[in-house]
């Protein structure tokens, strides 16, 4: 076989492991000389040692060739490019061909081999690949002086380990965006972020990334295999996401030397590195394992090749070249690359053979078909593409149009859209990059080169902020960096509570708590918080240190028993050793001072006390008066009883109290504000809302209930009885249950006041009227359904159910209202009289057994009977002002005042007196 060689000058082969320094090698060597040419495996990597050598050199003296950029100053003495694109007619003094092991590939491999065999330089010429292609080089490139390099630092098998637990600056690799996306996403949720590298990405956004990571703003990289070639990062450990990638052809598993590349990234010059498994990857065979620690693989035994002597006089003549196999033995005929397979479609389109009529079309069909597949198409896709281009470059002007390549580019302008959006606009515009970078594919090539630069560079910048949003806390980042580095950090809490580290906005101190702007993210709160505590401790501080100075009148309640200052919840009202001595607990404050936070809590339970006396002074006379040695003794009974029950009882459950009340006891009630009604005894000071909603929430608290959303509102004179809420609640707020509505007391007593007034004017029951439902503010049916709780009952139908018009009332004549069925009606027959039940006979027991046999043959002597008492005389009047006795008031059922809410029992509680007292209130 004939190697086809420009002018032949040293030839070194510099093999080994990645970090051995090769490509550093290689670009000093060429530095060292006045012209050179490199080729590299990937753009990325050809950006990155072009920006190196435009440092060394200047831009003026430095050229970068890919297949869509080209940045070609007249004065170029150095020339930068993917393999592909080197221009291997140029005469220079150095050529260096990188990662030539990838001449087995089996998509680009041809060109690689290619290299290997054809590039060189006038003076000196280096092969830099792995150590597996030793036998390659030394058969095929019987004049290079090959040398093996030792790799800087050790790599070593680290394990599997959890995304979760993985080492910081750490890569993780997987071989596709899906994969690569959702790896990056967990990591921001849970360790702050993640920079991605992608071959796809443009050499900007991909230099964005690296940044991100390589200044220490994320810990973690999720990568393809594309970090493999040669890209540069200070990574500790590389985990494997996945062990099986797609070639283009079959999804398969990784070969040991494939595995050594990428986890050979791991380790900078002289640092360490380790590799091993993560999330579902399966783990590695130990014998595969031990391959990539000791660098030891199987050798290259084939390249990939195609015969570079084509014949484009016909397309069949070039499609039989193409095809021609190779001679040697180490050299295996390509597989069809997608450039043959495009040809392939093309050659049987009749437009496209109507056009192929000469060597120059030939040509350029051939041409045309080498467009690289950015958008990772279908074949017949990317065919149609091509075939588009081939027909204007064959047209009449034989070159792309203007306005055409205009309208291609202007749908691929937009700069919104998420992740995929953007890398799928990308991958448009490199191909028309492409086009553009063909000199003789449009008019004017610069123009287009700098259009479609243009539009890249704002894809790339947009796609490199997308990728941050979705991919990376920065804020989190910041703050784990600086606390990690245990270096001070700038933090303060601004007026309106918005707290600030480093000038990221971290949270709001609401009160005497921080919430941190974490949006459910445990990694981002844990974080914040930390960050936070050097400004919040300061602040927490000082409004403890206002709390325990506080007045009451800064201070609000809320339903559910909280204490807010300035809206902001600061305390919670929790039992304590009586319903109007609750303890106080702090809402927050734990990073304040313990000592803080005691005068805190003594200042507000002191501004509470004094609240609550002051609120609710009605109850606390009561307390005094049934204390103090100047009140008639049953009224201090009566007045201590009133105070524990929150100031209010059903006058049923003390009425013989009430019946035996002086006149000067009655006064002393009345002076410290007791009204004894028909139906109550309460202090009409405390049903006005203010005093009845702390009441309320008292008690609620000491019970350990605090929802006070069914309070009725301040202005409503009943409300619909609630049956899952005791008597105590109600009376708690002023009103008592009866029946269907619960009434407030000073309502109730002039409802008794009106129908007894009613009675009076009608002789013999009342009717209804418009009063009675006015008084309540119900309708007709809820107004009956409360004569009934009350003792009342219906002596006469109207003619409309639906109406009161008609109907009459009267006062139950039952000693025990509301006795009975729970309905209210008698049992027996309907006149009222007992019936009388037969009873069967006992049938007699037989004790002839039994040891009481002898008890019962004794003969004892009749006891004597008893005789009757005589009936009790009734005191006439009484008292001046009294009331009779009420037959009511004379049952021994009393009604507690925590009993559930019911109709029967309601009836009872709340039971009109035979002849009511009219001088009995306050």
């Amino acid at each position: 076989m004939a190697l086809h060689h420009n002018e032949p000058g040293q030839v070194t082969a510099a093999l080994g492991p990645t970090n051995t320094g090769k490509t550093h090698l290689a670009v000093e060597r060429m530095l060292g000389r006045a012209s050179g040419m490199i080729g590299l495996p990937l753009r990325l990597l050809a950006r990155e040692i072009y920006d190196r050598v435009v440092k060394a050199k200047g831009p003026a003296a430095v050229a970068l060739i890919t297949g869509e950029e080209k940045i070609v100053p007249p004065s170029a003495r150095y020339f930068i490019c993917t393999v592909e694109s080197m221009p291997v007619e140029k005469r220079v003094a150095f050529v260096a061909v990188d990662e030539i092991q990838l001449g087995h590939d089996p998509e680009r491999g041809h060109v690689f081999t290619d290299r290997l065999l054809r590039a060189r330089g006038t003076e000196e010429t280096m092969l830099l690949g792995a150590g597996t292609m030793y036998r390659m080089v030394r058969e095929l490139v019987p004049e290079a002086d090959i040398t093996y390099r030792e790799r800087f630092s050790q790599l070593s098998y680290a394990g599997p380990a959890n995304l979760t637990r993985l080492p910081r600056r750490s890569a993780v690799v997987a071989f596709s965006a899906e994969a690569v996306y959702a790896i990056a996403e967990l990591l921001r949720r849970r360790r702050g972020g993640a920079a991605v590298v992608m071959g796809g990405l443009s050499p900007r956004t991909r230099n964005a990334q690296v940044e991100l990571y390589q200044s220490g703003e994320v810990d973690f990289l999720v990568a393809t295999d594309a970090i493999g070639m040669g890209l540069n990062m200070d990574i500790d450990h590389v985990a494997f996401a996945e062990s099986r990638k797609f070639d283009g052809r079959r999804r398969r598993q990784l070969t040991a030397a494939e595995m050594a590349q990428i986890a050979g990234r791991a380790g900078r010059f002289r640092n360490d590195g380790t590799f091993g498994e993560t999330a579902d990857c399966r783990p590695f065979e130990p014998d595969r394992v031990e391959a990539v620690e000791s660098h030891r693989f199987a050798p290259v035994e084939k390249l990939q090749w195609r015969n570079p002597d084509l014949d484009e006089g016909s397309l069949e003549a070039l499609q039989f070249t193409l095809g021609k196999p190779s001679r040697d033995r180490l050299l295996e005929r390509v597989g069809e690359a997608s450039d043959e397979r495009a040809l392939g479609v093309l050659a049987t389109d009749r437009e496209i053979r109507d056009r192929v009529t000469s060597p120059a079309a030939v040509r350029r069909l051939w041409d045309a078909c080498r467009l690289p597949d950015f958008r990772k198409a279908t074949l017949d896709a990317h065919a149609r593409l091509i075939k588009s281009i081939y027909l204007h470059l064959t047209g009449p002007g034989g070159r792309l149009p203007d306005d055409w390549m205009a309208g291609q580019l202007e749908r691929f302008k937009k700069t919104s859209g998420d992740v995929d959006a953007l890398a799928a606009r990308l991958a448009h515009v490199r191909t028309w990059a492409y086009a553009a970078h063909r000199a003789d594919w449009t008019r004017d090539p610069s123009h287009w080169r700098g259009v479609t630069r243009e539009i890249e560079d704002r894809l790339s910048d947009a796609l490199h902020e997308r990728l941050m949003q979705r991919f990376v806390d920065r804020r989190t980042s910041a703050l784990v960096k600086g606390l990690r580095d245990e270096r001070d950090l700038l933090a303060g809490v601004a007026s309106n509570g918005e707290v600030t580290v480093e000038g990221h906005f971290v949270g709001r101190l609401v009160g005497l708590t921080f919430k941190p702007d974490a949006q459910g993210r445990e990694l981002a709160a844990r974080t914040l918080k930390s960050a936070a505590l050097r400004a919040l401790r300061p602040e927490i501080n000082r409004r403890l240190g206002a709390l325990a100075k506080i007045t009451m009148d800064e201070l609000t309640f809320s339903d559910d028993g909280q204490i807010s200052v300035g809206g902001e919840a600061v305390a919670q009202l929790i039992p304590g050793p009586t319903p109007l001595k609750p303890a106080i607990k702090l809402i927050g404050g734990d990073l304040g001072a313990p000592e803080t936070q005691s005068r805190a809590r003594a200042g507000l339970e002191a501004s509470l006390t004094t609240h609550i006396e002051t609120r609710l002074a009605p109850l606390f006379r009561l307390r005094d008066a049934g204390q103090a040695e100047d009140m008639p003794g049953l009224a201090r009974g009566i007045a201590w009883r009133l105070y524990e029950a929150g100031g209010a009882l059903p006058r049923l459950t003390i009425s013989d109290d009430v019946r035996n009340l002086s006149q000067v006891e009655r006064r002393a009630l009345r002076a410290a504000g007791v009204r004894i009604g028909e139906h109550m005894i309460y202090v009409p000071e405390l049903v006005k809302p203010a005093p009845a909603r702390l009441n309320a929430l008292l008690h609620a608290v000491a019970a350990g209930r605090t929802d006070l959303a069914w309070m009725p509102a301040p202005g409503l004179t009943s409300i619909a009885n609630d049956r899952s809420r005791t008597r105590a609640d109600y009376a708690a707020v002023g009103f008592q249950p009866c029946g269907p509505r619960a009434v407030r007391f000073d309502m109730l007593e002039r409802l008794a006041d009106t129908l007894r007034e009613a009675g009076k004017d009608e002789g013999k029951g009342f009717p209804l009227t418009a009063d009675m439902t006015a008084v309540l503010g119900c309708s007709v049916e809820d107004l009956r359904g409360t004569l009934t709780a009350l003792g009342y009952r219906r002596i006469q139908q109207g003619p409309d159910p639906e109406k009161a018009e008609g109907e009459r009332w009267d006062r139950r004549r039952s000693k025990h209202p509301g006795s009975g069925r729970p309905d209210g009606k008698r049992e027996g027959r309907r006149d009222g009289k007992r019936k009388p039940a037969a009873e069967a006979a006992p049938a007699p027991v037989d004790l002839s057994d039994s040891p009481f046999a002898a008890l019962a043959a004794l003969a004892l002597p009749e006891a004597p009977k008893r005789k009757p008492r005589p009936p009790r005389k009734r005191r006439k009047g009484g008292a001046k002002g009294e009331a009779k006795p009420d037959p009511v008031a004379d049952t021994t059922s009393a009604v507690t005042a925590d009993a559930p809410v019911d109709a029967g029992s309601a009836g009872t509680a709340g039971s009109a007196t035979a002849k009511p007292s009219t001088d009995e209130s306050a």
